[in-house]
């Protein structure tokens, strides 16, 4: 059984598997986010994710970056934490980390086949933020999960105590 942190990869190394397995004819899907208290919800739409190519590779925002979208006090999990739980899922082939505001420049380097994101993004606001003009891409919402996200769990938990 292969070590979850071996499928951490530099974003160099990400690239080169990428490239090896479209040489084969799979296809990638890569998605993004920052998987802070990994929950149900996140589960399901990796799951998504991969049942739209052969290969799943995940960006995970750096820590600074989720201070920045998210505010004070997160994230709760570190970054290198949080990429060892999406390498852990049997939907997750590969992990690699972004310190970018948006995936822009992370897409244009891995040059995934497919794009997806979180039903609660419009595909105007990903084809305007994160993908490079005249990118051969095919861009994909995921379902969203009604209830589950992990500002609210946090809210919840915080609102007990």
């Amino acid at each position: 059984m292969p070590n979850a942190r071996d499928s951490v990869l530099s974003r160099r190394e990400a690239a080169k598997r990428i490239v090896l397995a479209q040489k084969k004819g799979q296809i990638v899907v890569f998605t993004s986010g920052c998987f802070d208290l990994l929950h149900v919800g996140h589960l399901r739409s990796l799951e998504q994710a991969q049942s739209m190519g052969d290969r799943l590779i995940v960006a995970v925002n750096r820590d600074k970056v989720v201070r920045q979208l998210k505010g004070r006090g997160r994230p709760i999990v570190p970054e290198r934490q949080r990429a060892e739980l999406l390498a852990g899922l049997a939907s997750v082939d590969w992990v690699t980390f972004f310190g970018e505001e948006t995936p822009l420049e992370i897409i244009r380097q891995l040059r995934p086949d497919v794009y997806t994101k979180g039903g609660d993004w419009s595909l105007r606001e990903l084809y305007e933020n994160d993908i490079p003009k005249d990118f051969p891409i095919e861009v994909r919402r995921l379902r969203q999960i009604p209830n589950l996200r992990t500002t609210k769990i946090i809210e919840r938990t915080r609102k007990r105590n």
